[in-house]
């Protein structure tokens, strides 16, 4: 049976009280929709962790510093509704935007630190947009757990520093990384390559399992991101935007592997901004 979808604030709230009052653990998984396999892992961590589980949908402009990125990001409501009918979710919020940014909506909510290099230099605004989207969502859903991805690894600490600073209420989840068999993680922006880029995107990832390779082996950290980032233009990526090792929890530059980092890169390809991170050390 397709869950309910739900479309107005109150009407979620009417049912999300209920809950409350019950006594319920209420989880979140919060998505742009188009789902893949990635955000059905979350919506299996979400049921194994809570008693009640939304999944909403809702293509957030605020989190686009390109219009014509926004324009082409994939829209699969119906498609995404049948995805997950087995897992038997509570419901659906796909809120219209005036339930989210009502006339009049002049907030904005801002997370410095975590949010200001890498994503944040080459999408001036982007996490800006995700942090008021997610305020909005937590509060209106009044999750106990929210459920993220380490695929969009600054984005799972951009709302984790929210959810603690501003006392939300709500506890972030981050779950692996979903790839394919090839190494792709997966995204719904895939959607977008062609055949051909298709088969070349791989190259990213295969460069960086060899990047961290040689960084836990000792290898001068600049050294061997300069080589891997002209490794993956070569494999016919267009630029690699970034390929930074970073402490895993505050993103700050990390020289030597002296402490757990996360190795982070964004690259462009055919058209497709593809951004991919895994643990070093």
């Amino acid at each position: 049976m397709t869950p309910p979808i739900i479309r107005s604030k109150q009407a979620l709230q009417d049912m999300t009280r209920a809950w409350r009052r019950a006594g319920e653990v209420i989880g979140v998984v919060p998505t742009m929709g188009a789902l893949h396999q990635g955000h059905l892992s979350l919506v299996r961590a979400a049921k194994a962790g809570a008693d009640r589980v939304i999944v909403t949908i809702f293509v957030n402009p605020k989190q686009f510093n390109d219009p014509k990125d926004l324009e082409n990001y994939p829209r699969t409501e119906e498609e995404d509704a049948r995805k997950l009918i087995p897992f038997e979710v509570d419901a659906i919020y796909c809120p219209d935007p005036d339930q989210i940014y009502p006339d009049g909506f002049v907030t904005t909510v801002s997370v410095a630190g975590v949010a200001d290099e890498l994503e944040g230099e080459f999408r001036p605004g982007h996490f800006d947009g995700v942090a008021t989207v997610v305020t909005k969502l937590f509060t209106q859903t009044m999750a106990d757990r929210a459920y993220f991805g380490e695929k969009d690894y600054q984005q799972l600490q951009v709302v984790t520093r929210l959810s603690a600073d501003l006392n939300l209420g709500t506890e972030v989840i981050g779950c692996p990384t979903i790839r394919e068999e090839d190494g792709l993680a997966l995204s719904s922006r895939n959607l977008l390559l062609s055949d051909r880029a298709r088969i070349m995107a791989p190259a990213l990832n295969a460069a960086m399992e060899r990047a961290k390779t040689r960084i836990e082996n000792e290898e001068p950290v600049g050294l061997v991101l300069a080589e891997s980032s002209a490794e993956v233009e070569r494999a016919g990526f267009n630029a690699v935007e970034y390929m930074e090792l970073r402490d895993c929890e505050t993103l700050k530059r990390v020289q030597h592997l002296d402490r757990p980092a996360r190795l982070l890169a964004a690259a462009q390809l055919a058209g497709v901004r593809l951004i991919d991170n895994i643990a070093v050390g």
